[in-house]
């Protein structure tokens, strides 16, 4: 049932959706295992790990659904203040983020060299400001997944304004408002397979240019996503938590995800980036929103502890599994025939010692430092 903004004024209190973070855990960790790992080691979910670039996606429409659901409500009661909302996203996102820069300053050496010297000083000064992403030749200058924090924080900046948005309160308009955010989603990878601006007729995971750059890293394309993930949470104020239709909606997502994946190689690869797979992510987080079976495995604690700490193992995973391999620490403790499992382990819980030690505490600091 839609929810009722309290006329007292005090917030309701968000039913917490444990299922949702533990996705999370595993939406991350594909991430790492697409980035370092062999997919054909996963079995029958290698079609999954091979397509882990999707979960990046599925982050971003993600976060307009979080968002949505834990300040629409303030927003429509106009209890949502721009300043308090821009504190709290600054202070989760940026200390982790600028660890993650100064854990990767090794990474500078090797940019230095790569680049320009225009490029490279107009990528350390960008970098730092969550802005790189505006230019796709250096969206992943110094951090290479920092990039969806550009794209982050251009979400968090128009969240304010975009959450006022006038969204329909009747299951078959918001159903057809969606579609539309869908098929807006596809346009600009459709538009890029149509005009080869980059001369690749057959796009994939290793064509580089400025124009498919464009379509991954810069925030832009991404927008529908986001936009989709605001209305989900509207229709998940519709659907009751309890109830066959939740479990449903959960295996049809799942399911169609898994069937999409497995074709991957044969899906456009521009449409496999963004666009294509929202109704199914959407399907899937309803699913996982409500009180099943499946909700209940992805609810299980160790999935949602590592879900919570995901932030933290998706910023630091790439330079840091670096920063182990090129340092050769495993060969001289005597442990490399224990790789990758192990570096997949330290990754984890290096994420959950940041979060515990820099992102949380961190928080709380800049939340009251900043209160007005």
């Amino acid at each position: 049932m839609p929810r009722i903004s309290d006329p007292s004024g005090k917030r309701e209190k968000k039913e917490i959706l444990p299922a949702l973070t533990g996705l999370r855990c595993f939406a991350a960790l594909n991430i790492v295992f697409f980035h370092f790992s062999n997919p054909k080691w996963f079995g029958p979910f290698a079609p999954i790990v091979d397509n882990g670039f999707t979960s990046v996606s599925f982050f971003l429409l993600m976060s307009g659904y979080i968002l949505a659901y834990n300040y629409a409500d303030r927003a429509a009661a106009g209890q949502l203040k721009t300043r308090n909302f821009w504190i709290a996203r600054f202070s989760r996102l940026y200390p982790v983020y600028l660890f993650a820069l100064i854990l990767s300053l090794g990474m500078l050496q090797q940019e230095w060299y790569a680049r320009s010297h225009a490029q490279f000083a107009v990528g350390v000064a960008l970098t730092p400001i969550l802005l790189q992403g505006w230019i796709p030749t250096l969206a992943t200058f110094w951090n290479t997944p920092a990039w969806t924090m550009c794209t982050e924080a251009f979400f968090y900046l128009i969240f304010p304004v975009v959450v006022l948005w006038k969204r329909p309160k009747r299951v078959k308009p918001l159903l057809l408002l969606m579609l539309g955010l869908w098929v807006l989603g596809m346009v600009l990878p459709s538009l890029y397979m149509w005009l080869h601006p980059d001369g690749d007729l057959h796009p994939g995971r290793y064509t580089d240019g400025f124009w498919i750059r464009a379509l991954k890293f810069s925030p832009p394309p991404h927008v529908p996503s986001f936009l989709f993930g605001i209305a989900l949470a509207d229709l998940d104020g519709m659907i009751a938590r309890k109830g066959l239709h939740r479990l449903l909606l959960g295996v049809l997502g799942m399911g169609g995800l898994y069937a999409i994946l497995y074709y991957g190689d044969h899906m456009p690869y521009p449409l496999m980036h963004d666009g294509l797979l929202m109704p199914l992510f959407g399907l899937a987080i309803l699913g996982l929103a409500g009180q099943n079976l499946i909700a209940r495995f992805f609810g299980f604690f160790p999935f949602a502890a590592i879900g919570r700490a995901s932030y933290c193992l998706y910023l630091l995973h790439y330079n840091l599994w670096n920063l182990i391999h090129d340092s050769h620490i495993l060969e001289r403790l005597h442990l490399i025939q224990f790789d990758p499992w192990l570096s997949y382990f330290l990754l984890v819980m290096g994420a959950i010692l940041v979060m515990l030690t820099i992102e949380r505490p961190c928080q709380r600091w800049i939340r009251g430092w900043m209160k007005p």
